[in-house]
């Protein structure tokens, strides 16, 4: 073989295993197919455990989530199962609210606003009775931060965990904290207040006149 030969063949072989290398990095560099492993946002920290919940569930002594009403509930919300923050059971949300008025508050531990909002809503709550269900929604992975906040209050409304915000953009509230989303009994939307409220008083009179509550 000619020596001109012999280096263009060498010249070959190393341009195809520069190639060969710079496909395999290629394909290292590609994201892998979605198995919901890559996933950031989670709807609690792996440090939530049971065992750690235990104790700040207690203190918050949480009224338990609603059970499943009459009927299949908002169709946006369906297929959506959150944890109860109060003791841990699984929420089928769509069933929970179906039937029934809704306040769905929606809150992170983090947010002044939210704080003082809520002890507004847990009177308001107390004077509307059962003809509306006020259920809060905690839109942070921090769980336990969450229990912690609503036992220095001293609210004990139904919460949900939804670290993932998933109610949020399933029913399309603007990406501010507090927000609050009225629901009729028959699953659809009456109103979405992405504000504050500083009293029973004004929750009651942004909320009644939409689901037909007086008093």
């Amino acid at each position: 073989m000619r020596s001109s030969t012999r280096w263009t063949v060498v010249v070959l072989v190393i341009l195809m295993a520069l190639g060969w290398a710079l496909w395999a990095e290629l394909e290292a560099d590609d994201p892998a197919p979605d198995t919901g492993r890559q996933t950031t946002a989670r709807d609690r920290r792996d440090a939530d455990t049971p065992e750690a919940l235990a104790g700040p569930r207690a203190r918050a002594d949480l009224a338990p989530c609603p059970g499943p009403g009459a009927g299949p509930g908002p169709e946006s919300l369906r297929g959506i199962t959150l944890e109860c923050v109060g003791d841990g059971a699984l929420v089928d949300v769509a069933e929970a609210l179906a039937g029934r008025a809704v306040v769905l508050n929606l809150w992170a531990y983090w947010c002044g606003p939210c704080t003082e909002e809520l002890p507004a809503m847990a009177e308001y709550q107390r004077r509307v009775g059962p003809a509306v269900t006020v259920l809060t929604v905690h839109q942070d992975e921090n769980e336990t931060a969450a229990l912690l906040r609503l036992a220095e209050l001293g609210v004990r409304l139904p919460t949900l965990q939804d670290g993932r915000r998933r109610i949020a953009a399933a029913l399309r509230v603007p990406n501010v904290m507090p927000a609050t989303v009225v629901l009729r009994a028959d699953g659809t939307v009456a109103d979405i207040l992405p504000r504050p409220f500083t009293s029973a008083d004004e929750i009651a009179a942004a909320v009644n006149p939409q689901i037909g509550v007086t008093g």
